[in-house]
């Protein structure tokens, strides 16, 4: 992606949906403040991931700035508008997704108006990126979380399932077959092999496995989730011609977002929202664009690819700096 950014991920395990707020706020405050050693704006930048949100954002940066003694809104991103959090943060995973995919169906000749999409997993990442790509003109046949997973072959109404979810305390997509025709799969890893144009997988690890694989029939999976597939599913999916847009570039829009956050904390400057996604799609436009070029370089899937540019970097960065004795 070309942000200043190294990688790396953390958590506590436990389910924040059986804790009360004082519990979870707690927890969290706890947890930061015996790391906080480890954390700061010029050292690592923490950013919201699975089961956290900017509220538990808010919580990390208010105790780190009350240990420093200093208002430090950089050492950590996806904080809310009011503390120093960016405009398009909430949806920048999603967004950055959507470019990739508005970017690879031109390359493989396909069109994205018409196209039929399943989404696994429609939490954040994916319930933005089905309402992005449902205004694009993409016909969104099946969504699941953790309640099921549900489709129809005409389409389902985003706008219906993203309400469905609000309505919920949980934000989950239960009693979406009583409000919309929907058919409840039997079994919801049903949705990665469904015959569709686009599938994306925005869940968790490992769903497409050595198991399921040669059963997918998608022409582009976009991995908005990390770590979608396995190796071995991998290797079978090259074999079958099916693309995939890997997780390090697809769904880097919102560490991408992260730094633009980190780069208006710096400066004490905050940004318009068309400012922020105007430099979001720059960033993934231009990743994609290398990636793909590398990719037929190379020959090599578009992971090798990203692999290959990411190493280059790194290579050359250490190549210029030399080695201090």
């Amino acid at each position: 992606m070309n942000v200043p950014f190294g990688g790396g991920k953390g958590g506590i395990v436990v389910d924040p949906a059986q804790l009360s707020p004082a519990e979870l706020e707690r927890l969290t405050r706890r947890y930061f403040a015996e790391l906080e050693d480890l954390f700061g704006p010029d050292r690592d930048v923490p950013a919201p991931d699975i089961n956290t949100n900017s509220q538990v954002m808010a919580w990390m940066f208010d105790t780190y700035s009350m240990h420093m003694k200093n208002h430090t809104p950089a050492v950590i991103t996806g904080k809310p508008l009011e503390l120093g959090g960016s405009e398009g943060r909430t949806e920048a995973t999603a967004l950055g997704m959507f470019y990739c995919v508005k970017e690879a169906v031109k390359y493989l000749d396909m069109r994205l108006r018409g196209a039929t999409v399943a989404i696994q997993g429609f939490g954040n990442a994916g319930s933005h990126a089905a309402r992005f790509l449902s205004e694009a003109g993409a016909k969104i046949v099946a969504v699941s979380d953790v309640t099921g997973a549900y489709f129809n072959p005409e389409g389902i109404n985003v706008n219906v399932a993203i309400n469905t979810c609000a309505r919920n305390p949980r934000w989950n997509l239960q009693g979406l077959e009583d409000r919309i025709k929907v058919e409840k799969l039997e079994n919801p890893r049903e949705l990665l092999e469904l015959d569709v144009d686009i599938l994306i997988p925005a869940a968790l690890e490992n769903q497409i496995t050595e198991e399921n694989a040669q059963r997918v029939q998608a022409r582009l999976i976009a991995e908005c989730a990390n770590g979608p597939i396995t190796v071995e599913a991998d290797a079978i999916l090259d074999e079958k011609g099916i693309v995939r847009i890997p997780d390090i570039l697809c769904n880097a829009g919102g560490v991408t977002v992260s730094y633009l956050e980190w780069v208006q904390n710096r400066m004490g400057y905050y940004w318009s929202k068309e400012r922020v996604e105007e430099d979001l799609k720059r960033f993934m436009v231009t990743a994609f664009r290398e990636v793909w070029e590398i990719g037929e370089q190379y020959d090599v899937n578009l992971r090798v690819a990203a692999f290959i540019l990411a190493i280059q970097r790194v290579t050359r960065a250490a190549e210029l700096r030399g080695l201090y004795a």
